[in-house]
């Protein structure tokens, strides 16, 4: 006994290189890294500026047939950091739109000064996505593909579904969630395991204070399918790096998947004599889903001096509604800015306004200095909600001036009946407001246009280009005898600009948050000519230049049609 005493007595003790397995940080350090999470990324993307990810070239590689016909795709890219993903794909697909947003003031700002950079096919701003409405930045219901790469691993996973349902917000019906992201297992999370940087299961802190989640497939698949976004293709990626002057093998693991979005939501519908149709009653939406009848959303709209209260159709139900008209789009509110600011647009003059929606902004705000304002939609329920909303904000002296009429376009009975209002004449601005998304509209728009429009009248079109193209706009417009006389945000490069000199003093362009949005100027003085042979326009146009009458080429306009194929816009005669 003594002996063996005597040997534990001489025994040197051992040294604990690394603190006990799964010990986690403190309550204190916790809700540090959480409240700091920006600042840490910020600190990242000062010390290492684009130099520490490489450029993902692979992705063509990996998800090409998610990108099929991609010149008419509009991408976000969640978490875009220095640009590793959104150049790569810039450069691989040069027709498509990418709205790039980071946690990261700091990345962003690397993205905006990247070489490659260019504001009209790149929207980058910042964005905390677990609090901040990303409506605020992108149309609803516009965007084709969302792509995260290791981006997710960085957020909370108590606030992971809180990133889900706001990007869903943005997400065209059937749209796709293409990820990437660490995997249980990986190298990185085994390092982590023996240290005292665990803050919940698989959610570590690495050194630098940035944070990092490890998905196992079971987790990342219940996570998507709870938030309404179902499973297309998912696996487990494994690699083995090896270093051989250290004579170690290091294994490396990531998860990638694709998710859809599932356009199955459960809908409150009525039969109607025109279909199915949205039931907007009290008692029903309040049973299913506990929320207050569509019928009861008012959305405040301040501009200057003017205070509206609009009536709008719930966000819960704007998916499930075929009309577009029942929300407030953000081209409708850069052109509400720009009539406010620039009275002189309208000021005694008769304005028709295609499309207006149940907002009807646009014509309210006209309705003050013009001698009359006729806003138009197609839309039943969108005209009876548009008709509560001008007695509810405009005083009675103004709703005499101002005459909402339905209108279909192409439709000859509605454009008689609108012509009765206007007068021989016609009307001398014709404003649109997000009305170009659907191709086959393009030349129903465009004939309703000229039929309405005064011989030296004027067509104002704001939108953001989604399905239809700058192309396909202008053979449009050369076909009905609109000639483009100035457009916003890239200028005809001819000295002058009628638009800019509406932002000059009055709107800044940092106040448009969405940079995606565009502005097109058209004269009606323009008479078409006859063509022998159809034209196909590919992709989008380059449109850098000054562009000249003579690079349009002229079509009757009652024998033509516009369509769209494989990626191009196609005018053809009939």
């Amino acid at each position: 006994m003594a002996s063996d005493a005597s040997e534990s007595i001489g025994q040197k003790p051992k040294i604990q290189i690394y603190s006990t397995p799964n010990n986690e940080v403190t309550t204190f350090w916790k809700e540090k890294y959480e409240r700091d999470a920006k600042k840490y990324w910020d600190v990242f993307y000062k010390r290492h500026q684009d130099r520490f990810f490489k450029d993902r070239h692979y992705l063509d590689k990996e998800w090409g047939h998610f990108f099929s016909e991609a010149e008419e795709k509009v991408i976000l890219e969640v978490g875009c950091g220095a640009g590793n993903t959104i150049f790569p794909l810039a450069a691989t697909y040069p027709g498509i739109f990418i709205h790039a947003c980071d946690f990261s003031p700091r990345a962003v700002e690397l993205v905006k000064a990247h070489k490659d950079f260019k504001k009209e096919k790149i929207n980058a701003f910042a964005c905390d996505l677990t609090s901040e409405d990303l409506v605020k930045h992108i149309p609803p219901s516009s965007v084709d593909i969302v792509t995260m790469i290791f981006v997710l691993s960085a957020v909370s996973p108590e606030k992971m579904p809180l990133v889900l349902k706001n990007i869903k917000k943005i997400m065209k019906p059937n749209a796709y969630v293409l990820f990437r992201d660490y995997a249980t297992g990986d190298l990185a999370q085994e390092r982590l395991i023996s240290k005292d940087q665990k803050i919940s299961e698989n959610f570590f802190v690495r050194g630098d204070g940035t944070r990092a989640f490890y998905f196992s497939e079971e987790f990342l698949t219940n996570l998507f399918q709870e938030n309404g976004l179902q499973i297309e293709e998912c696996g487990l990626c494994c690699k083995q790096v090896e270093n051989r002057s250290r004579e170690i093998v290091m294994n490396r693991r990531w998860v990638q998947a694709a998710f859809r979005l599932d356009d199955k939501i459960p809908k409150i519908s009525k039969e109607t004599e025109e279909g199915f149709d949205i039931d907007i009653s009290e008692g029903i939406a309040f049973e299913m889903f506990g929320i207050s009848s569509p019928k009861d959303e008012i959305t405040e709209y301040k501009l200057r001096d003017w205070n509206f209260k609009i009536k709008l159709l719930s966000k819960e139900f704007q998916h499930t509604c075929k009309s577009t008209g029942l929300m407030l789009w953000e081209s409708a509110q850069l052109m509400a800015s720009i009539l406010a600011s620039n009275q002189n647009i309208v000021s005694g003059k008769t304005i028709l306004e295609l499309g207006s929606g149940s907002g009807g902004i646009c014509s309210m705000i006209a309705v003050r200095t013009a001698r009359l304002v006729v806003p138009t939609d197609g839309d039943n329920k969108t005209l009876e909600l548009l008709q509560e909303n001008v007695i509810s904000n405009l005083e009675e002296s103004l709703i005499s001036k101002l005459k909402i009429k339905k209108l279909e376009w192409g439709n000859e009975e509605h454009i008689e009946s609108v012509k009765k209002v206007s007068g021989e004449k016609g009307f001398d601005v014709v404003i649109g407001t997000d009305v170009t998304y659907v191709v086959e509209a393009i030349m129903p728009l465009f004939k309703t246009a000229k039929e309405l429009i005064s011989i030296d009248g004027v067509l104002i079109l704001c939108h953001v280009f989604r399905r239809v193209d700058e192309g396909c706009i202008l053979l449009a417009a050369s076909c009905f005898g609109f000639q483009l006389v100035d457009r916003w945000p890239n200028g005809m490069l001819n000295g002058s600009s009628i638009i800019e000199d509406w932002f000059e003093g009055r709107i800044g362009k940092e106040d448009v948050e969405n940079t995606a949005l565009n502005i097109m100027y058209f004269h009606a003085n323009r008479f078409p000519a006859y063509l022998t042979a159809p034209v196909i326009f590919s992709g989008v146009p380059d449109f850098s230049g000054d562009l000249k009458n003579s690079d349009i080429h002229d079509f009757p306009s009652d024998h033509c049609s516009l369509s769209s194929t494989s990626g191009h816009s196609v005018l053809k005669q009939t």
